[in-house]
């Protein structure tokens, strides 16, 4: 079969899986799994053929016009470039581990087979937006990821925290989406195509009109499908759904498709120097805020997602300085060690006999119970602080150098302070990211909580995945030797500068917070678990900021109050019940934005109950008294109608008289 063949049956597959699964979940429940697994295997092994065709050099693009618009064509077509290549190869290997894995993990749950389907129907997107060479079939993509998104959120819908989790992620998301719409219609009037090459081409030749509004427009989309400040609200609440919706939407979809999607159309962001200032902000903004907000939570899931966000940050600076290169080498380097540490976590919440508690104050020694998850969430845990040799030392240090780059003038893909505003907030994060790294290590696999039930070991399915992902954890980041042609030609190689303050700066956030842990331990030992308040370094607002941040259950049906020998209290001091719930950012939408419109629904309600009402009920009592009255005088008393119409003739000769005489 030819590329363009192969290309079509990659997302084509996993959307013929996803509804057959539909169609058969109830009538022959025992082809679910093979239907669930295969196509999306399938997928895989044909994006890993495309890509070895496609060797990272020529772009393969092949178009069909789908049906005459009058103006602006949309077309079915495929533009495959290295980084397509590479990236559908990660999304098909994360969506084939995630179907593998929930073979397992939701073993006993009724509503695998559309859970199931979801998945599949989200790879597929996924992989439409990857392959996409038009804007309006990418939408297409982007927007099927946002409605499977909700669904699979709130795939505990009996659950509240999962309900308000699932319209959270919709609402937040489309939000951002709407002027991403208007942004592509514009830029598409300004280039006259949908078609991706086209695009390219104008910007090439500076025809674009509006380049910073259409850069912002778009801009505000991304916000919203890769969870970056100010819109990046909805992703530590999606925590509420499966552990694998969780690893299949931070590593591999979703929120890489913004990223993604600058990365395709970089050149129209660099068109406009205050576009790229403004990304570097919202970049800087985002890796530092979530870090410290990483650093207070309980949950291990919410932990991980705070990781997500600070990791998409790093990508989307070094979008900012112009190098796409490293952006995309650091998607895919943090594709496999995400999905391995949401995957880790499911096995460690999974022994614990739920599939929802995830509270690390609650953990105790888990390192025996769970021994893949603890040797393969070190090694993911290593990649994520960016320790050599392991992939994300690699890829983050691409993104540094890069900024450092353009800090320093040796480069002009993007304005010097953008350098220089990624390079001071990356080597901030790399703090922080180690800080929480460890923090997580040490409470969840040394941690002195109560010890939770043992369930047994975990299904093979979900364990042999883990081992799976740790391969690229490790080794992925080696590729920047005998792959460069696949990233532009960028040459990836670390730079000394930023190498030794990256890895220093992460090396000092181990120590320190391993220094804080056994600081904490050791004043915590001296008190039972359980009497945190009178814990001398629990401040004030610890219970409420414990109770906001965690969303898990206690072990059993025992309520039981946090280990306070937790570093991150004391490495924050006051910031901790700030950041503990994500700096009040929801509160401030609430204010500015939710009771606004709340207290306007409110409104509209009363003036439809009692104004609108109001007349519509007055219309219809109207004649209704009418008739009333009519009725009062129908007595069937036949001297009653007589008489009326004797006085009824007297009144009209007395008239006429009247008038007569007037005459």
């Amino acid at each position: 079969m030819t590329t363009i063949t192969l290309a079509v049956l990659v997302p084509l597959l996993p959307f013929l899986g996803a509804a057959a699964g539909l169609l058969l979940g109830r009538t022959a429940p025992g082809f679910v799994r093979p239907l669930a697994v295969l196509p999306t295997l399938t997928a895989l092994v044909l994006a890993v053929l495309v890509a070895v065709r496609q060797g990272g050099d020529q772009a393969v693009d092949a178009a069909t016009e789908l049906t005459p618009t009058g103006s602006v064509p949309i077309e079915l077509a495929l533009h495959i470039d290295g980084f397509a290549a590479l990236v559908a190869v990660l999304v098909g290997l994360v969506a084939s581990c995630v179907q593998i894995y929930s073979t397992g993990y939701l073993r006993d749950d009724p509503r695998y087979p559309s859970y199931a389907a979801l998945v599949s129907l989200f790879t597929s997107a996924m992989l439409l937006v990857v392959y996409s060479g038009d804007l309006i079939v990418l939408l297409v993509g982007w927007e099927i990821m946002g409605i499977c998104s909700y669904f699979l959120v709130g795939h505990y819908w009996e659950t509240p925290e999962a309900r308000a989790a699932s319209i959270k992620a919709f609402l937040v998301t489309k939000l951002g989406d709407v002027p991403f719409l208007i942004g592509l219609f514009a830029l598409a009037t300004d280039a006259g195509s949908f078609r991706i090459t086209k695009v390219l081409g104008t910007v090439a030749s500076g025809g674009l009109d509006h380049p910073t509004l259409i850069a912002l427009l778009l801009l505000a989309g991304v916000a919203g499908k890769s969870a970056q400040f100010p819109l990046h609200t909805w992703l530590p609440d999606a925590m509420a759904g499966p552990t694998p919706v969780s690893a299949l939407i931070h590593a591999a979809t979703m929120v890489a498709a913004g990223v993604y999607f600058i990365a395709r159309l970089l050149p129209v962001f660099q068109a406009s120097s205050a576009a790229m200032v403004v990304m570097a902000v919202m970049a800087a903004v985002t890796m530092a805020g979530s870090g410290l907000a990483a650093l207070a939570q309980d949950d291990i899931k919410r932990v991980l997602a705070y990781s997500t966000i600070g990791q998409l940050g790093y990508m989307t600076g070094a979008l900012a300085v112009g190098d796409r290169g490293a952006a995309v080498f650091h998607l895919l380097s943090h594709g496999a060690f995400k999905a391995l540490l949401f995957l880790a976590a499911g096995v460690i919440i999974h022994a614990s006999g739920t599939n929802s508690l995830a509270a690390m104050s609650r953990m105790k020694d888990l390192r025996t119970r769970v021994p893949d998850a603890y040797w393969t969430m070190t090694v993911a845990l290593l990649a994520l602080t960016a320790i050599p040799p392991f992939s994300g030392f690699f890829s983050k240090e691409a993104v540094l150098g890069a900024a450092e780059h353009v800090a320093t003038g040796h480069t002009e893909h993007a304005p010097g302070a953008a350098g220089w505003i990624v390079l001071v907030a990356g080597l901030v994060s790399a703090v922080l990211t180690a800080a929480y790294a460890t923090r997580l290590w040490l409470l969840a696999f040394r941690g002195r909580g109560v010890e939770a039930p043992d369930h047994g070991r975990q299904p093979l399915t979900m364990t042999v995945v883990l081992w799976v992902l740790a391969v690229p954890s490790l080794a992925f980041g080696l590729a920047y030797g005998p792959l460069p042609g696949w990233f532009d030609g960028r040459d990836l190689t670390p730079v000394l500068t930023t190498s030794v303050l990256g890895t220093g700066l992460a090396l000092v956030g181990v120590i320190v917070t391993y220094g804080a842990w056994k600081h904490t331990s050791a004043m915590a030992a001296q008190i039972p678990v359980g009497a945190v308040a009178a814990h001398p370094d629990a401040d004030a607002g610890l219970v409420e900021a414990e109770a906001i941040a965690s969303h898990a259950p206690a072990y059993g049906d025992v309520a039981y109050t946090p280990d306070p020998a937790d570093p991150g209290r004391l490495l924050l001091g006051p910031l901790h019940r700030h950041a503990a719930v994500g700096f009040h950012l929801d509160a401030v939408y609430s204010a500015l934005f939710v009771r606004p419109v709340q207290a306007g629904a409110a409104l509209v309600r009363f003036l439809d109950r009692e104004v609108v009402d109001t007349y519509v009920r007055g219309a219809g009592a109207l004649p209704r008294w009418l008739g009333e009255a009519v009725r009062r005088a129908q007595t069937g008393n036949l001297q009653t109608y007589v008489s009326a119409l004797l006085a009824g003739t007297v009144v009209l000769v007395v008239a006429a008289l009247l008038v007569a005489t007037g005459a």
